[in-house]
């Protein structure tokens, strides 16, 4: 994914954005009911059950799963991590992306994981619960956004952001083909993991050939490209416009060092390029 499909954002970056501050605030509160007396009956019928489940003896397959699921969990543990990763991953691509379309790359993950995950488990017995599938989702464009990114394993390991996202997917993989060898027995859901890095690759890859589409077009519509010679900014102070290879060359560091590793100088160039 090149620097271009990061849109800038000059809002702005939050420590916790409103999507993922919403989203974490809501699978806190299901989980708590979860706890409650009411638990059994809410995790019977939001959780994501496999068609042919009530032949079985399990609850069965309703329409409304494929979203519920996301904010069920089956322990504290299972819940902490996820919401970690949602922050850890997240935040730097809803501040990139804004609330709105991250909020729909989110659910758009998670939904498309539960119908992959669906189809992979016909007649199992066995329910799916958790945001996983969403949270791959956005450790995939985490990856793609942000190739170059060191993420230290274990708070000790440094791993390029690609080379991690590839081994958590093949790692997926290996293991969902095991436990399909081996049985339904496994609690873990490799394939919805799985689904959701898929469907956000192809999700990200459409937005991407849109963006550039965009881009073309705008670039007819100016003539392509800017003005040539000096250009008059208030004061009246002649400067040269910015290239687009600055603009790349801008766009290529917040990609690798993130937005706050910009100078004065270059944030200017970057909000006028926007204004223009």
């Amino acid at each position: 994914m090149s620097s271009y499909d990061q849109p800038y954002m000059p809002g702005g970056f939050q420590v916790i954005p409103p999507a993922i501050k919403t989203i974490i605030l809501a699978n806190v509160a299901v989980f708590l009911l979860q706890l409650s007396p009411l638990g059994e009956l809410v995790t019977h019928f939001g959780a994501l059950w496999p068609l042919g489940s009530q032949k079985l003896g399990g609850f069965g397959f309703h329409f409304w799963q494929p979203v519920t699921y996301m904010f069920l969990h089956g322990s504290f543990g299972h819940l902490f991590f996820n919401m970690f990763a949602l922050w850890i991953f997240g935040a730097e691509i809803e501040n990139y992306w804004g609330t709105r379309h991250f909020t729909t790359y989110y659910f758009v993950c998670g939904i498309g994981a539960a119908l992959i995950n669906i189809l992979a488990t016909i007649g199992d017995p066995y329910p799916t619960v958790g945001a996983s599938g969403a949270i791959y989702g956005i450790l995939l464009a985490f990856g793609m956004m942000f190739p170059e990114r060191y993420i230290f394993l274990y708070f000790l390991v440094p791993v390029k952001a690609k080379y991690f996202v590839a081994g958590y997917a093949f790692i997926e993989f290996i293991s969902g083909l095991g436990s399909q060898s081996m049985g339904s027995g496994s609690n873990i859901a490799h394939f919805a993991h799985l689904g959701g890095m898929l469907v956000g690759f192809i999700y990200i890859t459409i937005k991407r050939n849109e963006w550039s589409l965009r881009r073309w077009l705008d670039r007819v519509k100016r003539g392509n490209g800017r003005p040539k010679g000096p250009t008059l900014h208030k004061g009246g102070t002649a400067t040269t416009p910015t290239s687009e290879a600055e603009i790349d060359a801008i766009l290529d560091k917040i990609s690798t060092r993130g937005y706050e590793s910009l100078t004065a100088e270059e944030k200017r160039k970057l909000l006028n390029a926007g204004k223009n």
